[in-house]
């Protein structure tokens, strides 16, 4: 997955304005104009949230909850202003906006359940009582990317708030609105002052004072692998938590023996939502040999009928890409002269536009089979068996994500265990519900979001041994 904070160790601070436009990707206009933080905002941004955890983690569990769910019922009530936001900011079609917005609400309910739940343990043990406690880390960072803004601030900031923590939420350079509407509906809320505090800014500059500060306990980042290693490495000398998501090549399966024409149907969906920006994309579609040409066939209308245009119509399914330079990055992966098996069709004129792509690649070695692309580009390989195609889905550093086709239930086991991936659907492309761990295998992260035990990871366990021998 891409994010703005590339490259952050190698710029200098004074290389950035103290503003920053954000452009509609759909049409190039200047929409707003935002303040850039500097590290003394991140550091008196942390110093607020430190002092608004204290209060925040004295509360009783069931009013953080009360608290929390009347965050997720104002946001409730503003989903078609947010979603408009998402649409203007990130090009997203309104329809994947408006789940983007319910998702945060759902997020929020979710966590809000936990925060009474969160219990430690009674372990028996010799000559005393031994209970256990999870006890808030103190101030979070959460370091949100531009491909799904809303969603993914709220993965770590829900369970980080229901757990008794602070947050401070950097967007991404290019998509910070919706973060700061959500960030003013939780003052709306109830939620204290300095508890929620979002900084625009730039990775560089605002990204790496908040990885660097020694008041921030923990850093959830979602974002490129290679930015990930950076982080992790300064966070390395604090010994400081990460939580981090990262790239991913998923692999799409597709065995003889499935239903070919359901598979082929939903396949674009699978590497054309979001324009591909998604790090959870299926872009490499892997076809048992045997049923290729068919498969191929039935994909070709399928890709080209996936409606590309103005992200305010309902009836588009893609919108543009976030920005003129990934664009630029992702045409340097399909020259002029590529073998393009299909290709769908763009709006010209103003806008970051790009025609859903899918190649044919002439060997698993190719780059566009093996780098992530993040953007409307799929790659086709043929596999001879079941045995060559978990090898294929396993030949990249990344283990993400991934969909099985069959019929077989026990091939759908036997290929779910063998490839090494985080998260995978048999006879879907479904990755994300907020009532389930997400998370990567290799170089696709660290540490799961999500799910039952979404809250603890923004915890310390104490143990506290009380002895009931006589004095």
């Amino acid at each position: 997955m891409n994010e703005s904070l590339n490259e952050y160790p190698h710029r200098h601070p004074d290389d950035h304005p103290h503003e920053h436009q954000i452009l509609n990707p759909a049409t190039e206009e200047v929409i707003a104009t935002v303040p850039a933080a500097t590290p003394g905002d991140v550091a008196a941004a942390v110093a607020r949230a430190t002092e608004a955890q204290r209060g925040w983690a004295a509360l009783a569990p069931a009013d953080r909850a009360r608290l929390l769910r009347r965050f997720a019922a104002v946001v409730d009530g503003r989903i078609e202003e947010l979603a408009a936001l998402e649409v203007r900011e990130a090009g997203h079609p309104i329809g994947n906006a408006r789940w983007e917005a319910g998702n945060v609400r759902d997020l929020l309910d979710y966590a809000a359940g936990g925060a009474e739940r969160l219990s430690g343990a009674q372990i028996p043990v010799a000559g005393g009582l031994n209970v256990t406690f999870h006890e808030p880390l103190g101030v979070v960072a959460v370091i949100a990317p531009w491909n799904f803004p809303m969603p993914i601030a709220a993965w770590g900031t829900a369970p980080a708030l229901a757990a008794g923590n602070a947050v401070v939420l950097k967007p991404a350079e290019t998509t910070p609105l919706t973060a700061l509407r959500l960030a003013e509906l939780a003052l709306e809320a109830g939620l204290p002052e300095g508890l929620l505090q979002v900084l625009p800014g730039a990775g560089p500059v605002a990204g790496a004072a908040l990885v660097e500060h020694p008041g921030v306990a923990k850093v959830v980042f979602t974002g490129s692998t290679a930015v990930g290693k950076q982080i992790m490495a300064t966070c390395a000398a604090g010994v400081k938590r990460v939580t981090l998501e990262l790239g991913g090549k998923s692999p799409n399966i597709v065995f003889a023996d499935a239903d070919i024409e359901r598979a082929a149907a939903s396949a674009p969906g699978s590497f054309l939502d979001n324009t591909g920006q998604d790090c959870c994309a299926r872009s490499r579609i892997l076809v048992q040999a045997s049923v290729y040409d068919r498969f191929m066939e039935l994909l070709a209308p399928a890709v080209t009928s996936f409606a590309v245009g103005d992200p305010a119509d309902p009836a588009t399914a893609m919108g543009p890409l976030i920005s003129a330079a990934q664009r630029e990055r992702v045409r340097s992966y399909v020259p002029e002269d590529a073998p393009a098996a299909i290709r769908g069709d763009a709006p010209q004129g103003k806008g970051f536009w790009y025609p859903a792509t899918v190649l044919e690649a002439t060997g698993p070695g190719d780059r566009a089979a093996v780098e992530e692309i993040f953007g409307p580009v799929a790659v086709v390989l043929p596999f001879e068996d079941e045995a060559d195609a978990v090898r294929l889905a396993n030949a990249t550093d990344y283990g993400l994500s991934g969909s099985i086709w069959t019929r077989d239930v026990g091939r759908a086991v036997r290929v779910s265990r063998a490839v090494a991936a985080g998260n995978l659907s048999v006879n879907s492309h479904s990755s994300v519900r907020y009532a389930t761990p997400f998370g990567g295998y290799k170089q696709s992260g660290l540490g799961r979001e999500l799910g039952p035990d979404a809250l603890a990871a923004f915890t310390e366990t104490k143990n506290v041994f009380i002895s009931t021998e006589e004095q």
